[in-house]
């Protein structure tokens, strides 16, 4: 199942990295597929809690820092880790559709 997915460090979850087209893999590779993706996707959710509680973690010292420079490095780690957390909510909408395939 490796061959279908890649580990992406930055997300912190595996995501599809499929080399063919959906139709010429097997109907028993793509069944793997989807039932492997759901289980990522499941995750998905903690992951985002994780990286929320991290952003909380990172809002309370900046409210307690004095060093402007400091400051700015916190700010930037926080937009950072928002714009993680956004992309892995587009990663589990836009494959809302794929329970669905997993039942058929």
């Amino acid at each position: 199942m490796d061959n279908f997915f890649s580990f992406n460090e930055r997300l912190g979850i595996s995501i599809p990295d499929l080399q063919k087209s959906w139709d010429v893999y097997t109907h028993e590779e793509q069944q793997e597929i989807l039932v492997t993706w759901e289980k990522i996707r499941g995750r998905i959710p903690d992951r985002i809690a994780e990286l929320e509680n991290e952003i909380n973690h990172k809002q309370s010292e900046l409210d307690n820092e004095g060093d402007f420079p400091r400051s700015c490095r916190l700010n930037s780690e926080i937009s950072d880790l928002a714009s993680i957390i956004n992309d892995l909510w587009l990663w589990y909408r836009t494959n809302q559709d794929v329970s669905t395939k997993v039942h058929m």
